[in-house]
């Protein structure tokens, strides 16, 4: 609703409290624990508004914990069951593990039941009381006038904490919370096709819950470390393959390394600086999906120049290269005719 709409809904209200008659039903079943239902015969109580439940509207205008005389209070649920904190850690891992998959021991910190009481808090012979303030609700209720009438709030129990419960003698051992923090070591199954910074979330491997509560999760941050040798790019991987001045020229058959290891490759004659050649399938598994869906590997040509020629050696390329001509060098060709274009 707008505030507008909840505006006209307190003024509603307001109009219900000012009259006698139905300010005495409000006192009637406004104590603590009644619903919003009017008493005589159980029929929901509409008295104009449609159905509105007037301690949603002061629940959502002034916070929560307020409810008039017949406006039902709200439990702050202290004995539901929640679930347990999630726990945050990290793990490093080779470029290798994170294309083929590993499974690694990560130690954390996280809470457990205690081991002493079992959860409950309470030292052995010793019990665990319901709160007869609050009767284990953990809040109770105060009544106080308003603008709007007699209205009610709620507040934490000061008897028993806003547990609900009285532990008559505390467990030594974790002071009676019930929970101790342990240090354990959980076996990660990091799957393969993870990359650097994603999160790895390990389901019921975080903290105990309480009341009854599913566990939390483990969430890892996973860290790839750098390759020497290859480069990933999403689902593929990049190499760099220097070849010589003459397995370029006159073609070679080379051996690529993969991540499953040496793959044979026949390079072509002629092969430029710069080309990129592509090993279908070589690449990184693709994460969710069924094994052996993977990305391609690239391999990218570079050519080494020799260096510290020899007098002989020196002599042969230049005796090489005087029987080479224009038909050779297409690509040089090709720049100086341009260049002989742009200065005519």
């Amino acid at each position: 609703p707008t505030a507008a709409e909840k505006f006209k809904e307190v003024n509603e209200a307001n109009q219900v409290l000012s009259d006698p008659d139905k300010r005495a039903r409000y006192d009637q079943f406004g104590h603590a624990g009644v619903d919003s239902s009017y008493g005589g015969g159980g029929t929901n109580f509409t008295g104009g508004f449609d159905g509105v439940d007037l301690s949603d509207i002061f629940s959502d205008i002034f916070g929560g914990g307020f409810g008039g005389g017949g406006f039902s209070t709200r439990s702050s649920g202290v004995n539901a069951a929640r679930r347990g904190a999630d726990i945050a850690s990290a793990l490093d891992i080779t470029f290798m593990e994170a294309c083929k998959g590993t499974s690694r021991d990560v130690t954390i910190n996280r809470t457990e039941e205690c081991p002493d009481c079992g959860g409950t808090g309470a030292s052995a012979g010793s019990s665990v009381k319901t709160c007869p303030d609050c009767n284990g609700r953990g809040v109770v209720t105060v009544q106080q006038r308003s603008m709007f009438g007699m209205m009610q709030s709620q507040r934490p129990c000061t008897k028993c904490g806003g547990k609900g419960k009285i532990i008559e003698k505390p467990c030594i051992k974790c002071g009676g919370s019930g929970r101790v923090n342990q240090r354990k070591t959980v076996t990660v199954k990091v799957p393969a096709g993870i990359d650097d910074g994603m999160l790895l979330n390990v389901r019921g491997q975080g903290s105990v819950g309480s009341n009854g509560g599913a566990r939390g999760d483990l969430k890892v941050r996973i860290s790839v470390k750098a390759d020497p040798v290859f480069e990933r790019e999403d689902y593929n991987i990049w190499i760099d393959f220097p070849i010589t001045y003459a397995q370029a020229a006159l073609g070679a058959e080379i051996e690529v390394p993969t991540i499953d290891g040496k793959v044979s490759y026949n390079v072509p004659a002629g092969t430029q600086p710069g080309t990129v050649f592509r090993l279908r399938g070589k690449g990184v598994q693709k994460l969710q999906q069924s094994a052996g869906t993977r990305g391609d590997q690239m391999v990218r040509i570079s050519v080494e120049v020799p260096k510290n020629l020899t007098k002989v050696q020196k002599d042969a390329l230049t005796a090489f290269e005087g029987t080479l001509n224009e038909k050779n060098y297409e690509k040089r060709k090709g720049f100086f005719d341009k260049i002989k274009d742009m200065f005519r």
